[in-house]
């Protein structure tokens, strides 16, 4: 059973930083495309950032120059650095393989507010 279990949302003030991270299995992590999601209220569900098997990276746009996606395919462990957090960043957070079929998950919260 594929599952991903994102974890480190929390309440951050403007300006601030957070370090998501994702513990993937069911699946053979190393051999697949792995990103980030993001679900904002009364929004879309949109992709933040991809990261291929061997470390290439694809933006979706409105995050790219604050965050830093990075992987351990060892430890099937995918992370997700931003920094400096704006309140627009406010959303549910979502870890998942593009190509793989399966539920999105419960995601992690991020609120970013003063």
């Amino acid at each position: 059973q594929v599952q991903f279990v994102p974890s480190g949302g929390g309440l951050v003030q403007p300006g601030g930083s957070l370090r998501l991270s994702c513990v993937a299995s069911g699946f053979i992590f190393s051999k697949y495309i792995v990103g980030w999601y993001r679900q904002a209220p009364g929004k879309e569900r949109e992709y933040v950032a991809l990261i291929s098997p061997s470390g290439g990276i694809t933006y979706g746009g409105s995050m790219k120059g604050r965050i830093t996606i990075s992987r351990d395919n060892a430890k099937n462990m995918l992370y997700l650095e931003i920094n400096p957090l704006e309140p627009e960043d406010t959303a549910v957070y979502y870890c998942k393989a593009p190509n793989i079929g399966g539920a999105w998950g419960q995601g992690t919260q991020v609120t970013v507010s003063s």
